[in-house]
């Protein structure tokens, strides 16, 4: 619940005033990029201001269902550490086993996914191409894109918050949409709002020459 509203709250202030983690915080120069880019990465998580759960993500504070996952958390959490050790140790018989299982399934895989989830943050919100408007500094960043899952097609994301595939264009990767349509032709995902070719046409921006530029859009995940 925490993180929905969080994410809400920068949808709404997205690099202006009032946004949780812009890494234009503190302003345009290199010196404060590179301060902003640090808060935008991880140092806003530390910040004591809280983003209000009750005004941000009121329909899930009062849904049963979702409070009871959000107040499991921390459970699920320890259990995800200690599942690949454990794993680790059972296959192999060794302690050595399972302190190999546990760095490689727990240490590394949590740190590898917290750092590019806050590269989305932070790096897609300072470069990157945007062809889409949006009233912010999102941008697209190619090299992300796999370990992402499709989430550093940050520009699109901002342009059309509400679309369920951020990879729009022909060669951008995007699995995160792959997984939601399977997830929707299995009956575990509804109501999925699918980008038009229309839709993304009518959010690019203008060129150079005044014209929009349109690509193929890639309709289907």
């Amino acid at each position: 619940v925490r993180w929905v509203a969080d994410h809400r709250k920068h949808h709404r202030f997205s690099d202006a005033e009032g946004d949780p983690h812009s890494p234009w915080r503190y302003g345009e120069t290199v010196p404060a990029l590179m301060k902003g880019l640090w808060w935008a990465h991880i140092g806003w998580m530390f910040d004591e201001e809280r983003t209000s759960q009750e005004k941000y993500a009121p329909d899930l504070v009062k849904d049963p269902v979702i409070r009871a996952i959000s107040r499991q958390f921390i459970l699920w959490t320890v259990l995800s550490l200690a599942l690949p050790a454990l794993i680790g140790g059972l296959v192999t018989m060794s302690w050595w086993g399972a302190f190999t299982g546990f760095f490689w399934g727990s240490l590394v895989r949590v740190a590898l996914l917290h750092h590019v989830t806050w590269s989305i943050n932070s790096i897609c919100h300072a470069v990157g191409k945007r062809p889409f408007k949006s009233r912010d500094r999102s941008g697209n960043v190619w090299w992300l894109a796999v370990l992402s899952c499709g989430e550093s097609w940050h520009n699109l994301h901002h342009s059309d918050p509400t679309s369920a595939r951020h990879g729009v264009d022909r060669g951008q990767i995007d699995s995160s949409a792959r997984i939601i349509r399977w997830f929707e032709q299995l009956g575990w995902a509804y109501d999925v709002r699918w980008p038009s070719r229309s839709r993304i046409d009518s959010r690019r921006s203008d060129d150079g020459n005044g014209s929009r530029r349109k690509t193929e859009t890639a309709e289907a995940a």
